[in-house]
C-alpha cells in the first residue's frame, strides 16, 4: 500500500483539463471577491487555476467552470466547485474541494437548419 509522503501529497490523479472559470469568495455569507480565471489540472481532491489576483489562504471560494463533456450529448454542463483555498501565489491558486455539483448550462438560442426567421 502506497502512502504519500511529505512530497507526494496527492492522492488522486490530476487531470490537465484548462477550461474557462468564473470564482466567488464568500466570508460570512458576503460576496467579498469575483472573478475568472483557467483551470490549469484538476483532480477529484482539487483545481488548481489561475485568478484575477492573489486569494487568500484558508478562504471560502465558489469555481463555476464549464465542462468539456455534454449530457446526452446535447446539453452543457457546469462544474460548480465548492473548497478553501489551501495555495496561492501571484495570480495561481489551488482549493481543496469540499463539494460539488454538476448543472445545466443555460444553452444560446440556436435557430434549426430550417428556419425561416
Amino acid at each position: 500500500m502506497h502512502t504519500p509522503t511529505q512530497s507526494d501529497r496527492r492522492t488522486t490523479d490530476r487531470f490537465p483539463i484548462e477550461n474557462e472559470l468564473h470564482y466567488k469568495m464568500v466570508e460570512a455569507r458576503q460576496l467579498t471577491q469575483t472573478g475568472q480565471g483557467k483551470t490549469l489540472n484538476m483532480s477529484s481532491g482539487g483545481i488548481l487555476f489561475t485568478a484575477d489576483s492573489r486569494l487568500p489562504i484558508g478562504r471560502r471560494v465558489e469555481l463555476s467552470v464549464d465542462w468539456p463533456a455534454q449530457l446526452n450529448d446535447r446539453c452543457a454542463l457546469r462544474l460548480v466547485a465548492l473548497g478553501r483555498v489551501v495555495r496561492s501565489a501571484d495570480k495561481v491558486a489551488a482549493i481543496h474541494i469540499e463539494k460539488y455539483d454538476f448543472r445545466t448550462r443555460a444553452a444560446a438560442s440556436i435557430k434549426s437548419a430550417g428556419s425561416t426567421n
